[in-house]
């Protein structure tokens, strides 16, 4: 066991042994379109359903996001890394149209929804708090669409991964 100062990179290494399920955040509106690769996004409550997304705060699309008011969590499926990477900081240009990437539509908020996204929570921001980095964003979720078939993409040690069940006997029980 290491137990090291906590340093930008001591916290990233530690961070990429958590895994996430990937998403792509979208929004449409007066400030315009556009969408980013997100891995920090998790429910908030039941009553209103609500998800809290961390968007960074230098991220073109940040200001756009929270300018809007709303936005699109779009679950990505296992096979949609290439949306993911397509939205993420590292391949951003300009020029390019982001959407190109996969099928969209509009749910009700008017943000873009990947269509076979493995879910589609459309989202009215709620709150936004600025803390180091990030605006942690929370959403009012206004409607949900679930594409049931298949597993989320996921992020864990600094790359894509799948989802894969353990053998029943590996369950113990007490």
């Amino acid at each position: 066991m290491t137990e090291e100062r906590v340093t930008v990179d001591a916290f990233r290494a530690a961070m990429s042994c958590v895994a996430s399920s990937v998403s792509v955040v979208t929004s449409d509106g007066p400030a315009g379109r556009a969408g980013m690769t997100v891995s920090s996004m998790c429910s908030v409550s039941d009553d209103p359903p609500s998800v809290l997304v961390c968007v960074n705060r230098n991220a073109q699309a940040s200001e756009i996001i929270q300018t809007n008011g709303s936005l699109c969590v779009n679950v990505l499926h296992e096979d949609q890394d290439y949306v993911s990477v397509a939205f993420s900081d590292d391949y951003l240009d300009a020029n390019v149209d982001l959407f190109v990437s996969g099928d969209w539509d509009r749910l009700q908020t008017g943000s873009p929804a990947l269509i076979p996204a493995l879910v589609n929570l459309d989202c009215r921001i709620e709150e936004s708090l600025l803390f180091g980095t990030h605006h942690i964003l929370v959403g009012v979720i206004t409607s949900v669409r679930i594409n049931a078939s298949g597993q989320p993409l996921i992020y864990a040690g600094r790359r894509y991964r799948q989802l894969s069940p353990l053998p029943e006997d590996s369950r113990q029980t007490a």
